[in-house]
């Protein structure tokens, strides 16, 4: 079996999550933050040491401005909901996860209005569009990091420097990023990153989070969910400071320790060092998938303005036909269809029947990416018969 679907989630998980998992239920179990036994307070530390490692991998000056969440979803939801009020606008970009856009559209009905610049057929974006769309009533850039369907890279230091210039805060989904590229709040220019978990960061589903940069006003953040955080128990409202005015119930603690195996791998072994691993399988399947016959590949087409993701159609096959050939004759597993962003296969050309991505990963080794790129070619010269 070859695993080319790490844009969805990443298997297999780096060593020791499963592991940390299974230690964690068995030796702790117990609920952080909310008793004073030693288990508890064991629990606790758990969830502290992942906070101080995300915030280190990820350049944030203060792991208390971490907020664990679900997923990159529960973590956008979290942020749009919390800064927009009625009469406010949002610029956005047309390659945007329905994990945004779904959001917007239902903050549209309650009085929030967005512009999705549009990007070119590649995914990449003129920073010009982003400035061009501010209206007076604009309050938030939310931009993702990286396409999920193309992989491509847009320029966010440029666009949280245009939102500086400007007043504004600009909020990042790095669900394609986050443990794959280097990302720096502060250099980066970012005042919210929404993260998961269970892509390029390694870990458990179920884990992920949503960053307050400096520049936030938290006494101005409006809590999703309200409920019970272990702090100022004698009241009935939300606790003001962070992490618990957006962080309530019960966290996934298990999952954690998980999540905090995997960035301890990813650290040892440098996210550079990642980037620079994923970009050569990228490589080779560009080399390789440029040079079939009847294939079109989309994107920009250079790893290095991209995340390991490939998107293509084999001419006269559709993208459900090639998936399903794919794994049931050659045990590739990759996805097919519009991958949850139907505004970026419309701007790609390739709406509504969508795609086929690969996307290797870190384990992904190049005797796969070869299998891989023998496997679309054979089908193509089907195809073209």
């Amino acid at each position: 079996m070859i695993y080319l679907d790490n844009a969805a989630t990443s298997w297999p998980k780096a060593p020791g999550v499963t592991d940390a998992i299974t230690r964690f239920l068995n030796d702790t179990g117990a609920n952080p933050g909310r008793s004073g036994h030693s288990l508890s307070i064991e629990a606790a530390r758990v969830v502290a040491t992942v906070r101080e490692q995300v915030a280190a991998l990820m350049g944030a000056p203060d792991p208390l401005q971490v907020v664990f969440t679900l997923n990159v979803t529960h973590a956008i939801n979290i942020a749009l909901q919390g800064i927009l009020r009625p009469g406010n606008h949002v610029v956005t970009t047309s390659v945007e996860h329905n994990s945004m856009m779904r959001p917007l559209t239902a903050l549209s009905d309650r009085g929030v209005s967005f512009t999705a610049v549009a990007c070119a057929p590649d995914g990449s974006l003129d920073p010009a569009l982003i400035q061009a769309a501010i209206r007076p009533e604009t309050v938030l850039i939310a931009v993702t990091h990286a396409s999920n369907v193309l992989g491509t890279l847009l320029p966010i230091r440029s666009i949280g420097e245009i939102a500086r210039e400007h007043g504004l805060l600009i909020l990042v989904d790095a669900a394609s990023t986050a443990g794959c590229v280097p990302i720096d709040l502060i250099n980066d220019t970012i005042d919210l990153l929404a993260f998961t978990g269970h892509k390029a960061l390694l870990g458990p589903t179920g884990t992920g989070g949503l960053i307050i940069g400096p520049r936030v006003n938290t006494s101005e953040l409006q809590p999703v969910f309200q409920g019970g955080t272990g702090s100022r128990s004698a009241t009935e409202t939300q606790p003001p400071m962070l992490p618990d005015l957006l962080e309530c119930g019960t966290l996934n603690t298990a999952g954690l320790a998980g999540l905090g195996a995997a960035l301890s791998w990813i650290t040892t072994q440098g996210i550079s060092c990642i980037q620079q691993t994923c970009r050569a399988h990228t490589t080779m399947l560009l080399e390789r998938l440029l040079a079939i016959d009847g294939i079109t590949v989309y994107g920009p087409l250079d790893a290095n303005l991209q995340t390991a993701t490939l998107a293509f159609n084999i001419r006269g096959m559709s993208p459900s036909q090639t998936g399903q050939t794919l794994d049931e004759r050659y045990g590739i597993l990759c996805r097919v269809g519009l991958h949850c962003a139907p505004r970026a296969h419309d701007t790609v050309g390739t709406f509504p029947d969508g795609c086929v991505r690969f996307s290797p990963g870190v384990f992904t080794t190049s005797e796969d990416v070869t299998a891989a790129a023998d496997a679309v070619c054979c089908l193509a010269g089907e195809a073209a018969q």
